[in-house]
């Protein structure tokens, strides 16, 4: 859900309720399914939109400013470092947005994936000050990617930059991104239907990949 969805496409509603264990949320990214808890932070809801936005790992359009941005000293990038600074980060109100989708059950659902080796994060810093990131769910050679926050100009870019990167050195077939922001269209994100979506889903999970 790239970068952070604040409004719904209530269309993509497949199912209300349920728990938020490891072996549900499994479970649902398997079937293309995912939560989003838009009616109430106690009432799940669970979503398969149609038509769906993926980013294909060879077309990431990395403009000028931000290939400049990528080379500069003083940027570090680390995976799975600092899981839960970037959930906290991400379910933080920013500019534009005065919350997000992230709840507090739904952070500790993402944090029991991590500790399950299922969900992972890339974070961003600069001068030892954590300055971007985004965290996602890695399941065989899928990554649906939830959610990304950032503190300084680019930093977000370039934590997918460096992730699609490393998607593409460890054979993953799938970059599901959810929703199509503006944002996320101009660095190469498309639209496809649920029924491509699913058939590139069942390719992916037939693959298996390891994200660390």
């Amino acid at each position: 859900m790239f970068p952070s969805a604040t409004s719904a496409n209530r269309d993509g509603l497949v199912a209300v309720g349920g728990d938020l264990s490891v072996e549900r949320l499994v479970l649902a990214y398997r079937s293309g399914i995912f939560p989003w808890p838009i009616f109430d932070d106690e009432l799940m809801t669970w979503f398969s939109p149609d038509p769906r936005a993926v980013l294909d790992l060879d077309a990431l359009r990395v403009n000028r400013t931000l290939r400049k941005a990528l080379r500069r000293e003083e940027i570090e990038v680390t995976f799975d470092t600092a899981f839960e600074e970037v959930i906290a980060a991400c379910a933080s109100p920013g500019p534009g947005r005065d919350s997000t989708w992230i709840t507090r059950q739904l952070g500790e659902a993402y944090v029991r994936l991590h500790e399950n080796g299922i969900a992972h994060s890339v974070e961003v810093w600069s001068g030892g000050v954590l300055t971007g990131g985004l965290y996602g769910v890695a399941i065989n050679g899928l990554f649906a990617g939830e959610s990304m926050f950032s503190r300084a100009s680019n930093a977000s870019k370039i934590a997918l930059v460096h992730l699609v990167d490393r998607l593409k050195a460890r054979g993953y077939r799938l970059l599901d991104i959810q929703q199509a922001t503006p944002h996320m269209v101009k660095m190469g994100a498309v639209l496809i239907s649920r029924r491509e979506y699913l058939q590139r889903l069942e390719r992916a999970l037939a693959v298996e990949c390891s994200f660390v």
